[in-house]
């Protein structure tokens, strides 16, 4: 029991947004009306609200992450009848909430590290400590991994995590418009991105 428990949470982990899951969440998030996408806007907007409100560094990634994980549930149950839509979205932001502040002094968000440059004073330091020897290795690996990306998909993701709180949104704007794409369409793109970052980085942490 226990090890399926562990590969549970591996494949969780593991998963990635795909145009079929993320069709799935916008019919199911407009109760068969077919909004053209509207109901998931004003439903990520309500959920960067609700983490502005609780004073998160990143609200945009964590209403993302929110949804990639109502996503998920939408993909392995078929549908979610327990709650309407809107109720459902925000059980599941609360559980996010909790996992963010739990991790924020144990995890840096991307958009903190993708500077291609290791904090100062980490580097060349025989008595760092432990903990500070683990973080520049998660930057050494985080920069060896997107210089692995094609530069298209590189320029894509840092900019996409670029700026804070309305500047954020407003540049993502504005890379949609560039690409000639939707906001969402960009959405899916850097989360895929950023998929294969983490993936990448945890197998550049495994192997030391």
């Amino acid at each position: 029991m226990e090890e399926l428990s562990v590969q549970e949470l591996r494949t969780k982990r593991e998963w990635v947004l795909t145009h079929g899951a993320f069709r799935k969440l916008l019919d199911w998030l407009d109760e068969e009306a077919d909004s053209g996408g509207e109901g998931y806007v004003e439903m990520r907007r309500r959920l960067v609200l609700y983490f502005n409100r609780k004073n998160c560094s990143a609200p945009d990634e964590l209403a993302d992450e929110t949804l990639n994980r109502v996503a998920r549930r939408l993909e392995e149950e078929g549908t979610i009848t327990s709650d309407a839509p809107a109720r459902y979205c925000y059980i599941v932001a609360r559980f996010v909430l909790l996992e963010s502040l739990r991790k924020q002094q144990r995890q840096e968000p991307l958009d903190e590290t993708a500077t291609f440059h290791p904090p100062a004073g980490l580097v060349g330091l025989p008595d760092a400590s432990e903990e500070n020897q683990e973080r520049e290795k998660r930057w050494e690996c985080l920069e060896r991994c997107l210089r692995s990306l094609e530069p298209g998909n590189r320029e894509l993701i840092l900019g996409y995590y670029h700026g804070e709180r309305r500047a954020k949104i407003e540049n993502r704007r504005a890379m949609a418009e560039k690409l000639r794409v939707t906001v969402n369409a960009l959405s899916i793109r850097a989360c895929r991105i950023r998929d294969r970052l983490e993936a990448c980085t945890r197998k550049c942490l495994s192997t030391g």
